[in-house]
């Protein structure tokens, strides 16, 4: 869950915050629901890193958004768009909430519903940047990855996170770009494979 993984521990208690870009040091509220860990800065540090040339004027989608630290944040750094999908009830008015603060209303549009059944009903869309971090114990990752043919177009970057020792089986379409990780949490950023196809991909490399 971008901003919602149940396991790294977030900058305080009930809150994460938005480390870079226009709305930098912004505390986003998170609800007090059992095991509900946001992504930590560090982690979210170094994916911004790697994916700050192609932020500018990216459409982009966080599944299982959480507090929404990944979408915030992208959008905070240039990107033209987010959609965020959550479906706790909690989760969701949160992250209205705090869309409305930021005046990011043009932005960013929250949806309330699973992301399952929002990527197999909602209309294609073209997202540049994927993020998914679903609820480690849900074990969403290989139904969540093949649907999302439909709503990504062929220069597209995925994000992954998953617990430490899962090693995550992508379809072949997908290219591992970098990875890296913790001692609980394991992510990676991946590339379709079309866009290889014009020989821009850097060689693998770890964080």
């Amino acid at each position: 869950m971008s901003g919602r993984g149940r396991h790294s521990v977030s900058a305080g208690r009930g809150q994460v915050r938005i480390v870079g870009g226009r709305w930098r040091n912004t505390r986003l509220q998170v609800p007090e629901l059992p095991g509900l860990r946001p992504t930590s800065d560090r982690v979210r540090e170094t994916l911004f890193n790697w994916l700050m040339p192609k932020l500018p004027g990216a459409r982009v989608l966080d599944l299982f958004a959480g507090s929404g630290a990944l979408g915030l944040e992208a959008v905070s750094r240039g990107a033209a768009s987010a959609v965020l999908v959550e479906r706790d009830p909690a989760l969701v008015a949160a992250l209205r909430g705090v869309v409305e603060k930021l005046d990011a209303r043009q932005q960013v549009q929250v949806v309330a519903g699973d992301a399952l059944r929002w990527l197999e009903t909602a209309p294609p869309a073209q997202a540049d940047i994927v993020f998914v971090d679903p609820p480690f114990a849900d074990g969403l990752w290989e139904q969540v990855v093949p649907r999302l043919s439909r709503h990504v177009g062929t220069e597209a970057w995925l994000y992954v996170e998953a617990p430490a020792h899962l090693r995550q089986q992508l379809p072949p379409h997908w290219v591992l770009h970098r990875e890296g990780g913790t001692r609980e949490v394991g992510y990676a950023l991946y590339r379709h494979a079309a866009a290889t196809l014009h020989g821009d991909l850097n060689t693998v490399n770890s964080a």
